[in-house]
């Protein structure tokens, strides 16, 4: 039937004006056409589950689609009409049809029986109803398809494509999850240590790193476990197990030694490893309690974290001493200073220029210092960035016993044209303890308690840090009497000697303080150099007259109006409080807490170039901020003419040093 509607088909397109390439197109559907439906249709399938069946229609259906298109697109208009005709009549075949085959979900196996078999078996009536039913479905659909416009196969193949679309950007998508979760445990991996990972024999060396200094580490987890199994082989009275195990731990301690690497180790540290190793798979094959091990190395855990405590309580006592204490090789260029100078003529020891020294046009500093070598680093700095030396002015005070070494040093070496004078704090007779608070508390029997009760790094170690030298001294309280000092000057610029000046310091004259008696650069950039963290706030006196927010500010470059300063009756106001806090109840020792209450109110802040702290404490201080600054101070501990100093800061320092200085070789004094 197909094939008699093909060769009229064929026969229109003859008598229509057709040319030769009508009989190829009619072998072409006798041969090939058949071939594609089996292509486009699929070999038909034998199916388990009724979803994968659904599915695999669908996919069929769509296949069949895309080659009748394809089809259509090799031939001409008339042609098409062929395809049309052939594929209508694919319904008409009845069971024998590709639709009935696959509609119906038919075996395969009917190539091989032969298709008149199995249409004459005993199911042959109700195989031919349902044929029937199924064909009438097809024809159905067949007709629908056939006048389905081309705007919906359009629309339904968008569909189609969307959907294939979606489906691989969620298949793409979750790729990329797994891909992310797969990265973050391999970075996760990177951070666990694998060394500790699976050890339960620490003794065994398959168990420990292969690194250089595995042997050491290895010797050392062994007279751990040593250790422990002795503790048990005690307790059960193992005398014979306990005396070797503690002969194992003495050798294997002796051939550690000093040694820091297996290369120091000893040629005999293999042999005590293999004795320790049999002398521990003893222990454990007599004595392996899970419980009792456990106890026992909790038991040395705790016993080492109390001797880690106590070592961190005397690290940071003799840390406090270093601090506080002069180097040799400074006590020693003092000691030679000081007898030289008192070799000295009495006209030798004066100074030039001593009419500068209260001329209220100049440039005048204040520095207190008992250092002769950080004192003159100070003076150096200035000097070398000055841009007119002459006009500077340097007023240093010191201690009775390195008075003459500060003045034998200056004398030695004068600031070039600038101006220096030297005193000695114990000659003001006006300073005593009748007028000044701190004095007298200083020589109170409570004092001197608080000072020297604890001769041991063990007790009372929470005041260690105001158990400092300098706060015995007035040369520290000597700020808070400027006006009392150099009483016909107006301006004064106060400086510390553990800091030192990159650029000239004359524009600080020029700033106006608005009335305000101190300026100096703010230190609130952190929430503990407020107001709360210097002074007692559960104090009503404390709480009533000042804000805990409040900023702090440095001392170490301060500029003091004194003529505000006397009007304003500071040093009333520092002794007021003085008196009031005898007990410490207030603050605790030091000249900040006392200073943030006399200037309160009273400080204007300068800019934070002009001052940059922390070069005593603080490793992480920015290069570019360091040499932007115009003082540089090393407030902390690690002062920089001190081992404890941190190197990358020191050099900034010593480059205002001649090392090579007579006095300074004499006394080993070097970078």
């Amino acid at each position: 039937m197909a094939l008699k509607r093909g060769l009229s088909g064929v026969n229109r397109i003859r008598g229509g004006g057709g040319s030769r390439s009508a009989l190829v197109l009619l072998v072409f559907l006798c041969v090939f056409a058949p071939l594609v439906f089996f292509v486009g249709r699929g070999v038909y399938i034998d199916s388990s589950n009724d979803s994968s069946s659904a599915s695999l229609k669908q996919n069929l259906d769509w296949r069949e689609r895309l080659a009748m298109q394809s089809l259509r697109s090799l031939f001409s208009k008339e042609a098409s009409s062929v395809l049309d005709v052939i594929t209508a009549s694919t319904a008409d075949l009845g069971p024998l049809s590709l639709d009935s085959f696959k509609k119906n979900n038919l075996s395969p196996s009917w190539r091989e029986a032969g298709v008149d078999t199995s249409f004459r078996n005993s199911q042959n009536q109700t195989t031919s109803s349902i044929v029937n039913a199924k064909r009438d479905t097809t024809s159905k659909g067949s007709r629908h398809q056939k006048n389905e416009s081309p705007e919906k196969l359009y629309r339904r193949q968008l569909r189609e494509k969307r959907r294939e679309r979606r489906a691989n950007e969620l298949v793409q998508r979750n790729d990329d999850t797994i891909l992310k979760l797969e990265n973050a445990a391999i970075e996760r991996s990177k951070s666990v240590d694998s060394a500790v990972l699976g050890k339960y024999s620490i003794w065994r060396r398959e168990n420990e790193n292969d690194n250089s200094d595995s042997n050491i580490r290895l010797m050392k987890d062994q007279v751990i476990m040593a250790r422990v199994y002795s503790g048990i082989a005690k307790l059960k009275n193992k005398t014979d197990l306990l005396q070797e195990l503690q002969a194992r731990i003495k050798d294997s301690q002796r051939a550690l030694g000093e040694s820091t690497t297996d290369a120091d180790l000893p040629r005999s540290a293999h042999d005590k490893l293999r004795d320790m190793g049999q002398a521990l798979s003893k222990a454990k094959m007599q004595l392996y309690d899970c419980k009792l091990v456990t106890g026992k190395l909790r038991a040395m855990l705790q016993t080492a974290d109390e001797q880690v405590r106590s070592l961190k309580k005397q690290s940071t006592f003799l840390a406090q001493l270093a601090a506080k204490t002069i180097p040799n090789a400074i006590h020693c260029l003092s000691m030679r200073l000081t007898i030289d100078y008192y070799l000295l003529s009495p006209e030798k020891r004066k100074f030039p220029r001593s009419e500068n020294l209260e001329n209220p046009n100049l440039y005048h500093y204040a520095l207190f210092s008992d250092n002769v070598l950080a004192a003159s680093v100070v003076v150096n700095s200035t000097i070398m960035n000055a841009k007119d030396p002459s006009k500077h002015v340097f007023h240093l005070v010191t201690d009775k016993l390195n008075f003459g070494a500060m003045n034998m040093w200056f004398l030695l070496n004068p600031p070039g044209k600038a101006t220096i004078h030297v005193e000695n704090v114990d000659e003001f007779k006006w300073l005593n303890s009748s007028y000044c608070p701190v004095l007298r508390q200083l020589e109170s029997a409570a004092m001197k308690e608080f000072y020297f009760k604890a001769d041991h790094p063990t007790s009372g170690s929470s005041n260690l840090k105001y158990r400092n030298p300098k706060y015995l001294s007035m040369l520290n309280h000597l700020r808070f009497y400027l006006p009392e000092v150099y009483p016909k000057l107006n301006k004064i610029l106060f400086l510390d000697d553990d800091i030192i000046v990159q650029k000239d310091l004359t524009p600080l004259w020029e700033v106006n303080l608005n009335g305000k008696v101190n300026g100096a650069v703010e230190t609130c950039g952190e929430s503990f150099h407020r107001f709360d963290k210097y002074l007692n706030f559960s104090n009503p006196h404390i709480a009533r007259n000042f804000n805990p927010n409040a900023c702090g500010w440095a001392y170490g470059m301060n500029m003091f109006d004194l003529k505000e300063w006397k009007k304003r009756d500071i040093t009333g106001i520092y002794h007021k409080w003085q008196n009031m806090n005898e007990n410490r109840t207030l603050w605790k020792l030091g000249t900040l807490p006392p200073g943030l209450i006399t200037f309160y109110g009273l400080t204007h802040p300068l800019n934070k170039a002009w001052h940059v702290l922390g070069l005593g404490y603080n490793p992480s201080i920015a290069k570019k901020d360091i040499e932007n600054a115009a003082v540089v101070h090393y407030n902390g501990n690690m002062k920089p003419w001190l081992e404890l100093a941190m190197s990358k800061y020191r050099p900034y320092w010593t480059k205002y040093i001649q090392f090579d200085h007579p006095y300074l070789r004499r006394c080993n004094l070097h970078e």
